[in-house]
């Protein structure tokens, strides 16, 4: 058999999967910082991740420790928990928008342009005027945004900082413009310029030693994260670290760089020294050596408070922190260099250090992770566990394989926190009018349908395949489920072995061709392809065995939760959840959709009487709420049942109360009765595709109505004007300027010239004189008539 092959960036290219040990693959994520909830950017990341770990632990069975992290204390999460703390204690200490508030709001606004435009200097980015009032800069946004999109850059990720920039500062001003606004939305659109305003004066009142404001934040949004990928499905790790949990594991390992001589100490602070690492024989910047003098990228890995008097010392500007001293705002911890933090590479290597070793097998993140921060973390992990032996240093390598999931893009935009132009989570699993699980599993299907490396791109296309997808695999399982219940009371049915056709035969092919994508660095759209032909090939047959239909339907329905469509299947089920009507439902509507098939064939047989006995369910005494509309339903049809036979109703009409109820009551409840020749009606939920076609079949009907309507209004219109045309009798039609002579019946026999008519003209003349003579026939009798 193959290997499995997996693409590792380290390497640029696919290489065989050998483990350390088969028995224990070790496996490092990169998790969430914890500042504000997760948006489907992470999806796409997390969710990825979490398929290649389902395909190497349940596909090829490997036992695994999967590691994540939380950055719960960092940059953002420190900047992004003092600006609410001291927005919500400006507005609990003003609840009324006074004049106090409204002159603070102007001052952040004002303070907001002159950092805008100390920003977009040099970026060739429109500036603001400093003296712009709120309402001058509600009326000139629209051109500045324009002006935005037309500038030339020299990064494109300067013009949506900038367009946020500039939706900031027009938000607030619907707080400054406004009159009598309710505190709660003044502040909500005031926060964006306030936020940092109010930090900026007051950040020197922390307690760097109080850690209660960024804890509260960062535990906040930990669990709706952990919410967020339970939602999705994501398995939890099996050991989850905290930055925060690991200060004195932090220092250690920092102290223990820098007494291998790869660290020097300046002003509190522990710089990473890239020369001495390369000087002692090391790489840097392995994943992505194009990017090691890219200053952008360092600067944001340094993070955003870092500032000029913190770097005062390094050696090189390439040097990163691995421990940075004590600002004001900031929480500290105590440690040989000084109070300080740790600086944000640091933390992955010395938990995962920690909690793996010196090696592990996988290690995972967003492509953006590569450069700086994974390559800084394979230099100082390298360098923690390196050995020095006679004045030579040897380490080895900490990450076997590196795994980078691809960006996520909407209309061409990646989605970013710092930006704030994301979809959150639950915003996205929230659209499918509350379908959680539902949405779950289409946005699961979207991934799985993108190669997990390769950056994505969402478009109504893609949405649609996987739609399609979907409902194949649906309408599939249906058609299974509906076998497996007929199997089960096969002597009610005589075709409980169903047709002759084995396709066994293409299902181990199938199985095949689906290892071999996944051995192929876990190509999860080949994977899909594979089940998506085999459905096909059933769909294609005629006569196949149940036994055969149902092994491919319940090998289908373990790879589909393999990948995570759904939850842990009950032994011996098939298909996903989703694909049933609910529980609650079950008691009345099977015996109402038996009912119902009964009368359909025997007025279909035309063989319907007045004492024509049916076998009708009775309405339990006392349904519950849940399942009353189900048993009125049941209840309701009955009764229209008898009064047709009372009334000893047409073959036609008892077809139209069956159609009634498969295309209304049923309808409403979410329910469709699909109708087969030699089968019973299929019972399943309403889905997309149906009602889709429903709304298609009425667009339809209503153009082809509107056409019809119209063509009439054209004959009307048209009998109209032939009517009008007919007042004038023939005799008068020709009596004009045109003609000098006419015969007693109003024929022209000489033009206005007094030449006479020739004989081609008088022929054609005469033929609309005898068309006139009809019309005026028709307008008499139409006179008539009225």
């Amino acid at each position: 058999m193959a290997p499995i092959q997996i693409y590792n960036s380290l390497k640029r290219k696919k290489v065989p999967f050998e483990p350390i040990d088969p028995t224990n693959v070790t496996w490092y994520a990169c998790g969430p910082t914890v500042y504000d909830d997760a948006h489907l950017g992470h999806a796409r990341n997390y969710v990825s991740t979490d398929i290649i770990r389902r395909i190497l632990t349940r596909h090829f069975k490997y036992p695994m420790t999967f590691v994540m992290n939380i950055t719960d204390v960092d940059d953002k999460i420190i900047l992004a928990a003092r600006q609410e703390h001291f927005v919500n204690k400006f507005a609990v200490a003003h609840p009324t928008i006074d004049e106090h508030v409204r002159s603070t709001t102007l001052e952040a606004f004002n303070t907001y342009i002159a950092k805008y435009n100390s920003w977009a200097a040099g970026k060739n980015l429109p500036l603001l005027q400093m003296d712009m009032s709120p309402n001058q800069y509600t009326q000139e946004a629209g051109k500045l945004q324009t002006k935005v999109a037309e500038a030339t850059l020299t990064s494109e990720d300067d013009r949506p900082k900038a367009r946020m920039h500039l939706n900031t500062l027009l938000t607030a001003t619907e707080a400054l413009n406004g009159n009598n606004v309710d505190s709660q939305v003044f502040y909500s659109n005031a926060e964006g310029v306030l936020r940092p305003y109010l930090d900026n004066l007051q950040k020197g009142s922390i307690d760097s030693k109080d850690h209660t404001i960024f804890d509260k934040m960062a535990r906040r949004y930990e669990d709706r994260f952990f919410e967020d990928m339970d939602a999705l499905n994501v398995l939890r790790p099996d050991k989850t670290t905290r930055v925060t949990e690991y200060s004195t594991q932090i220092i250690d390992c920092v102290k223990q760089i820098q007494s291998n001589g790869f660290a020097y100490e300046s002003s509190g602070s522990v710089w990473y020294d890239i020369k001495a690492w390369e000087a002692a024989g090391g790489t840097y910047a392995r994943l992505q050596p194009e990017n090691r003098n890219d200053e952008a990228l360092r600067a944001d890995g340094e993070g955003a408070l870092t500032d000029k008097a913190q770097q005062f010392g390094k050696r090189s500007e390439a040097d990163f922190a691995l421990w940075k001293r004590s600002k004001e705002g900031e929480p500290s911890w105590r440690s040989p260099w000084g109070d300080g933090r740790p600086g944000w590479h640091i933390e992955c290597s010395a938990m995962a250090s920690d909690v793996i070793g010196s090696r592990m097998d996988i290690h995972s993140g967003g492509i953006d992770l590569a450069f700086p921060h994974h390559d800084n973390e394979l230099a100082q992990s390298e360098a923690f566990w390196s050995k020095c032996e006679n004045g030579v240093h040897s380490h080895g390598e900490w990450v076997n394989y590196f795994l980078h999931m691809g960006h996520l893009h909407i209309q061409g935009a990646k989605m970013s926190k710092s930006l704030k132009n994301f979809t959150t989570i639950r915003a996205a699993l929230r659209e499918v009018k509350g379908k959680e699980l539902a949405a779950a599993r289409r946005w699961r299907i979207v991934f799985l349908r993108g190669a997990w490396r390769d950056g994505l791109e969402i478009t109504p296309d893609v949405e649609k395949n996987a739609v399609d997808w979907e409902e194949k695999l649906n309408f599939f399982f249906l058609k299974a489920l509906d076998v497996q219940k007929r199997r089960s009371n096969a002597t009610a049915h005589a075709n409980g072995q169903g047709g002759s056709i084995d396709l066994t035969s293409q299902l181990e092919a199938a199985k095949m061709h689906f290892d071999e994508a996944l051995r192929d660095s876990f190509n999860t759209p080949d994977a899909l392809k594979v089940i998506s032909d085999l459905i096909t090939e059933y769909n294609k047959a005629e006569n196949v065995s149940h036994e055969s239909m149902l092994a491919i339907a319940e090998w289908i329905t373990d790879v589909v939760t393999m990948f995570g469509l759904d939850a842990e299947p009950k032994e011996g089920r098939i298909g996903w959840s989703g694909i049933d009507i609910p529980e609650d439902a079950k008691a009345y509507i099977y015996p109402l959709s038996a009912l119902r098939d009964s009368v359909r064939q025997k007025a279909i047989a035309k063989s319907i009487t007045k004492d024509t006995v049916f076998d009708t369910p009775q309405r339990p005494s006392n349904p519950s709420a849940q399942t009353q509309p189900y048993a009125k339903a049941l209840e309701d049809f009955r009764s229209e049942l008898s009064n047709l036979q009372k009334h000893d109703a047409s073959s036609a009409q008892y077809l139209d109360l069956t159609d009634q109820l498969r295309n209304v009551k049923l309808w409403d409840l979410g329910i469709y009765l699909d109708d087969r020749e030699t089968l019973p009606a299929m019972v399943r939920p309403l889905n997309d595709s149906l009602k889709q076609e429903r709304l298609d079949r009425e667009s339809r009907a209503a153009e082809k109505e509107k056409q019809k309507t119209a063509a009439a209004s054209k004959r009307e219109a048209e009998e109209k004007a032939r009517l009008e045309k007919g007042k004038v009798a023939p005799e008068e039609m020709f009596k004009t300027k045109e003609y000098s002579e006419w015969d007693e019946k109003g024929f022209p026999l000489k033009d206005a010239e007094g030449k006479e008519i020739a004989k081609s003209r008088a022929k054609k003349l005469k033929k609309e004189m005898e068309n006139q003579e009809k019309l005026h026939a028709r307008w008499k009798e139409s006179v008539a008539g009225s």
